[in-house]
């Protein structure tokens, strides 16, 4: 099992995503890049904590790449939009992929290049050493799951029938 943490706007509509396809094994809500210690849901949104929205993504590597997880990441997000996805706005939106071992720094990179070629330049998605996950609380795990009228700015559609469990 593998583990990689993204961050692509609303942490609930990326979390519904990738729970459908074949090879994610859980996933976690969180927070990720920030200034401080646990931080509150509340104090990410007021702008106390600096942290982006991000989900931990566990999966099964003899099922699914990391460039295939890549690759549905990019189907998912404006990677040239900066502290915005869909309608949210704000510096917890931002896009961001971290890794926890350097081997997938590498493998990030090298397909951020081949994906985007000239246009790697524009891009916004960060990419940096996981630091500092942290679980948001419970009630945003599944969130779409328990709530499945909730808000989403993430088209779960996009996942092609072949790629869902």
């Amino acid at each position: 099992m593998k583990k990689i943490t993204l961050a692509g706007g609303c942490f609930w509509g990326v979390e519904g995503y990738f729970n459908q396809l074949k090879g994610v094994l859980d996933t976690t809500v969180g927070y990720v890049d920030g200034n401080k210690k646990n931080p509150t849901y509340k104090e990410v949104c007021s702008g106390v904590a600096t942290h982006a929205e991000a989900m931990e993504v566990f999966y099964d590597e003899k099922v699914i790449s990391l460039a295939k997880i890549l690759e549905h990441f990019f189907r998912i997000i404006d990677p040239f939009s900066k502290n915005r996805q869909g309608h949210d706005i704000g510096k917890q939106y931002r896009t961001g992929i971290y890794y926890d071992v350097i081997e997938d720094k590498e493998l990030v990179i090298d397909f951020m290049k081949k994906m985007f070629g000239e246009d790697l330049k524009r891009v916004q998605t960060e990419v940096k050493e996981n630091l500092d996950f942290e679980a948001a609380e419970p009630y945003h795990q599944d969130y779409l799951k328990k709530n499945p009228g909730g808000y989403c700015h993430v088209d779960l559609n996009l996942a092609k029938p072949e790629e869902k469990k």
